[in-house]
């Protein structure tokens, strides 16, 4: 990026956009599974994993970055995974202290952040060549990318397997129950997740074409 170039130009643009729909980290590089399948029970889990992971990998793209020209080779990996474990346990440390009940329900969901293939994946291919700004961009769109899947399958499993949204009884509210409608005990089980981010990956593909023959 030269020193004339816009913060947001057109290339920094593409770093924020391409990864909420044609190069979505899960649905269309297929990675970040597990969490989508652990978390997605509720919304309030989901979206505090989403920004979790979104600052966790901003955070260490741009610290690699800044490293990246004295980074050996050899070790480089350690050294991602240096950078990812400790971003992960100051988030969790904040989370700890700011917002206890959501770090008891994520569990050990939080640590595991550290072995998120998406993360290591836009260390390893961006971050590794690129500046700090580029990188920051793409952790922000990958992150966002990832969260948006997370919070679309959460939304739909905690509405349609406990009739609730962020814990509020809607569908009690609206009177769902009074006409014979049960809540799908399905929903809450780690296959439904699969199963719904299957269908959000088939109504993706099947909107845009380029995907199947790209992918």
């Amino acid at each position: 990026m030269s020193d004339r170039e816009p913060l947001f130009s057109s290339k920094n643009l593409k770093l924020l956009k391409d990864p909420l729909g044609a190069d979505n980290p899960i649905t269309v590089q297929v990675l970040g599974i597990c969490s989508a399948l652990a978390v997605t029970v509720k919304l309030e889990p989901s979206i505090v994993m989403a920004l979790s992971v979104t600052i966790v990998l901003a955070a260490s793209n741009v610290v690699i970055s800044l490293m990246r020209h004295y980074i050996p080779p050899r070790i480089r990996i350690i050294v991602q995974l240096t950078v990812i474990a400790t971003m992960v346990i100051l988030v969790d440390q904040f989370l700890k202290a700011y917002a206890y009940d959501v770090s008891k329900q994520l569990s050990v969901f939080v640590g595991l952040i550290i072995t998120n293939c998406i993360i290591m994946g836009r260390l390893e291919a961006f971050a590794l060549g690129n500046k700090p700004w580029p990188s920051f961009l793409d952790g922000i769109g990958n992150g966002a990318g990832y969260g948006i899947i997370l919070i679309i399958v959460a939304f739909f499993r905690e509405l349609l397997g406990s009739g609730t949204i962020f814990g509020f009884p809607l569908f009690e509210k609206i009177g769902l129950y009074k006409i014979g409608y049960e809540n799908n005990g399905l929903m809450i089980l780690p296959p439904m997740a699969l199963i719904t981010v299957g269908i959000i990956i088939w109504v993706q593909r099947s909107r845009n074409k380029d995907l199947i023959e790209t992918h």
